[in-house]
């Protein structure tokens, strides 16, 4: 029910309108209250108190997922601009005003899928600090590290081996990503889609297949992630991804499928030792980034 004109209108709690976002986001009310550290039921409470004020449903539910209603999108973007305006707020009085520009470093399939999103957010807390960016194998990036090009870099480790110096922040296992329905994994020799020499899931990916004895050909190869997803899903190849990168169209292959083990990687960062304030809150804002993924398994 809209509120009569003769009443003040109602504040919305921007508490309440940021686990709104978490649940848009997640598209789900138990991964959203793991982001904002609430309780499922304290999630549910919020929400129903939203809807309450605004006298419309802002979340479609079953029993398997919530989805925005028509209203729920329109609130989405509100939400979302008020959320950043009161960062900014909150920003220019209580974090310090660090200014300064940052060299990170990553590998394409971080630079790709993670990095946007976590250099966003960033910009969002930290206006006053650029960031510049290098995409590169992990090999070149530890290379720029050591000859102080960079100031910060993420690298991806084969589980055998750790960077000198090197912190990790997250260790995951390394699949045979197949196309949902397809038959590439049954073909002889075994077609597989690699990246270039240097990388920690080339190398355990061809371990894997000369421990087994099964024979394979190089069918596709590509520096770039969205190479590897093109042969993945078109069924041309097979191709070792961490288990987090499988997307809807494609299904994990294991013994049962003829497919042998890989094992697990790592993700690791490296700091300049002497690191600047701006430095070390970009590095602070990776850790928060991989430890919320840790706990809800989103980005």
């Amino acid at each position: 029910m809209n509120a009569p004109l003769n009443h003040p209108l109602p504040l919305l709690d921007l508490d309440v309108l940021r686990t709104f976002v978490a649940i848009a986001e997640t598209g789900s009310f138990t991964t959203a209250a793991n982001a904002v550290f609430r309780t499922p039921s304290a999630v549910s409470m919020q929400i129903k108190k939203l809807e309450d004020i605004l006298g419309r449903s802002v979340f479609a539910r079953d029993a398997r997922s919530v989805t925005l209603t028509t209203d729920g999108e329109m609130l989405l973007g509100y939400a979302r601009r008020l959320l950043s305006i009161n960062r900014e707020v909150v920003s220019k009085f209580i974090i310090p005003d660090i200014v300064g520009v940052v060299r990170l470093g990553s590998p394409d399939d971080y630079g790709e899928r993670v990095l946007p999103h976590v250099l966003k957010r960033f910009a969002q807390s930290h206006p006053s600090i650029a960031v510049d960016v290098t995409i590169d194998q992990s090999i070149n990036l530890r290379r720029r590290m050591d000859d102080r090009a960079l100031d910060i870099t993420l690298l991806t480790n084969s589980y055998k081996t750790s960077a000198i110096g090197a912190e990790v922040l997250l260790t995951e296992p390394i699949v045979w990503a197949g196309a949902k329905g397809g038959c590439a994994h049954l073909r002889e020799p075994l077609p597989v889609s690699l990246w270039e020499e240097g990388c920690a899931w080339r190398a355990g990916a061809l371990e894997a297949l000369g421990r087994e004895g099964r024979n394979y050909r190089i069918a596709y190869m590509s520096a770039h992630t969205a190479g590897q997803r093109a042969a993945i899903m078109a069924d041309l190849a097979v191709a070792p991804l961490p288990k987090s990168f499988l997307g809807d169209e494609m299904v994990s292959l294991g013994a049962k499928d003829g497919m042998p083990e890989i094992g697990t990687y790592n993700l690791a960062m490296v700091v300049a030792p002497d690191a600047s304030a701006p430095v070390k809150a970009v590095a602070d804002h990776i850790r928060a980034t991989f430890e919320l993924f840790r706990e809800t398994g989103k980005f």
